[in-house]
């Protein structure tokens, strides 16, 4: 492998949130011990959410990634479309509310919850 696969939540043009896929090249280090270039980060969040957990749709304040410690989570998009993240999986949480836009959540952002029977961990790496 000579990239990592990250998944990306963004806004796009139409101020609505949507996934996909792009790489971070893996182009430093040695064969053995692949490296990305170092990346910007400002702090590291901790999140325990209870079974049952489930927010209402909200935009992401600053882009951060998200990697899942334990338990699963569901991000749900205003088209209908969700995924589910499981541990060891990540994403980059880049969605945004457009400059100028005021939040409106029947257009903007995401909503997210707990699934299953096990609390929801994460950890946040700001950027």
């Amino acid at each position: 492998m000579n990239a990592f696969t990250r998944t990306l939540l963004f806004t796009d043009t139409d101020g609505r949130a949507r996934f996909r896929e792009d790489t971070v090249p893996l182009d430093q280090g040695t064969p053995a011990a692949r490296l990305s270039a170092l990346l910007p980060a400002s702090g590291l969040q901790l999140r325990e959410s209870p079974v049952g957990f489930r927010s209402s749709f909200h935009c992401t304040d600053a882009p951060q990634w998200l990697f899942v410690l334990r338990g699963r989570m569901e991000i749900g998009l205003q088209d209908g479309t969700s995924r589910v993240f499981g541990p060891g999986d990540h994403f980059y949480s880049a969605d945004t509310l457009p400059e100028g836009a005021v939040f409106d959540p029947a257009v903007h952002g995401h909503w997210s919850r707990q699934v299953g029977d096990e609390p929801l961990v994460t950890a946040f790496v700001k950027t």
